[in-house]
């Protein structure tokens, strides 16, 4: 199985300024900005991983992991990841891609927002990053409009199924 970048960034565009009625908005309970690149990342791949308490699925919103609509869950989720869903590594921002996952730290020691990566300009910094989001939703916004104090990039490098399971 793999990563479809395309499927997961046609999502992102057409969900940027709405929410699917398949899956609960957080906006009002900490924010929705990890849902909504959860929900990318799926339509790109169409796998979860169900293992409890570490894994990375959504059924409702009582069902569903942390590191589902999680920052620092997401994060812990896909670079660790061994078994079924997406998986990928920590990496230079210069390395960055469509369909990749950018989180921010404002305060400079706990990430508390991820983005999700549309568009690469003519080089992969800041001013021709280009994102979608949610929590503040955004559609191709410029990553150089955000005012944080680090960031990291997350490369999904793809997305496995053991035994062909979905």
């Amino acid at each position: 199985m793999g990563y479809n970048v395309s499927k997961a960034v046609a999502y992102a565009h057409k969900w940027a300024y709405g929410r699917n009625p398949k899956y609960y908005d957080f906006e009002n309970i900490g924010g929705d900005c990890t849902n909504f690149v959860s929900q990318c990342i799926y339509a790109g791949c169409g796998i979860m991983n169900y293992t409890p308490d570490l894994g990375w699925y959504y059924i409702s919103p009582s069902s569903r992991s942390a590191a589902w609509s999680g920052v620092e869950y997401l994060y812990r989720f896909l670079i660790s990841n061994k078994d079924d869903g997406p998986y990928g590594h920590e990496a230079p921002l210069q390395m960055a891609r469509r369909g990749d996952i950018i989180q921010l730290s404002f305060d400079g020691r706990r990430f508390s927002h991820s983005l999700f990566i549309v568009e690469i300009g003519k080089s992969p910094n800041p001013d021709g990053i280009l994102i979608a989001t949610h929590s503040y939703d955004a559609d191709n916004r410029p990553l150089n409009t955000y005012s944080y104090s680090r960031l990291r990039l997350i490369m999904i490098d793809g997305a496995k199924s053991r035994a062909g399971k979905k």
